[in-house]
């Protein structure tokens, strides 16, 4: 799962994000910090647009903000494109999947300073796919007969799990999502961010998240947030089948984009 520092299990302290969160909420509670104690001014993350459960790129700038943008959506969002008005911030962090850290990593490479320079911190999520938009919804409306407005939350754990606002809890085997996967992600071979300086997903965790940390950036930052007592820890090697299956999940995407 590429070059890192450590691996840690963590969750969110505050009632707040993780009445929100995906999962453990450590990404909320981490660009939370570094918000509130002037580390960054910024944050790309993916926010809801006007359709329902659409996401859109915005730049978070509070906490309220990051509440409101707080889930997965597993649509596809066009994070970069809230670069376009990264100049209007001092210090940035953002938040994409692998395909969106590895773009940034080769922007700076270049380097496209323009909309690079004011990028201190990369967070990645873990990912094995994401869905159109369009395909997905109809899939969803016309197998379990849910509307778009009525989800409130969606989950991958082996299957897709819809949460709806009435409280049903409805799934669909991801076999049946597969003609809506985005065409790129068939060729993707980074499940877990490997260029990120942080790395977090659920892998199999209910209420909890694995956090790889991968660059001396993302362990400085990760300490900061430590710190103040706003993340709760444990060893991963108390969670061997989380481990298990970032394993086995690496190595599936590697050889399904290869």
């Amino acid at each position: 799962f590429g070059v890192y520092q450590k691996m840690v299990v963590a969750k969110a302290t505050d009632p707040n994000i993780t009445a929100v969160c995906q999962d453990g909420g450590v990404v909320t509670a981490i660009l939370a910090s570094t918000l509130e104690d002037g580390t960054i001014d910024g944050a790309v993350v993916s926010g809801l647009g006007e359709k329902p459960f659409y996401p859109v790129p915005i730049i978070a700038k509070s906490l309220e903000e990051l509440l409101e943008a707080a889930g997965t959506r597993y649509t596809y969002s066009p994070n970069l494109l809230a670069l376009r008005d990264i100049a209007k911030f001092e210090s940035v962090a953002v938040v994409g999947t692998p395909c969106h850290i590895q773009s940034i990593r080769k922007m700076q490479k270049i380097p496209l300073k323009k909309y690079t320079r004011r990028i201190n911190y990369l967070i990645g999520l873990f990912c094995t796919e994401s869905f159109q938009y369009e395909g997905l919804m109809s899939a969803l409306s016309e197998k379990l007969g849910i509307s778009p407005r009525d989800i409130k939350k969606m989950s991958i754990k082996a299957k897709m799990i819809i949460y709806t606002k009435s409280g049903e809890e409805k799934s669909i085997p991801l076999k049946e999502l597969r003609p809506y996967m985005r065409t790129g992600c068939h060729y993707c071979t980074d499940f877990s961010s490997e260029l990120a300086d942080i790395s977090v997903g659920a892998v199999g965790l209910t209420g909890w998240n694995l956090v790889i940390i991968r660059s001396e950036k993302g362990e400085e930052i990760f300490n900061q947030v430590m710190e103040k007592g706003i993340l709760e820890t444990r060893p991963v090697e108390q969670e061997k089948r989380a481990l298990e299956l970032l394993s086995k999940l690496t190595k599936m995407k590697r050889k399904r984009g290869t």
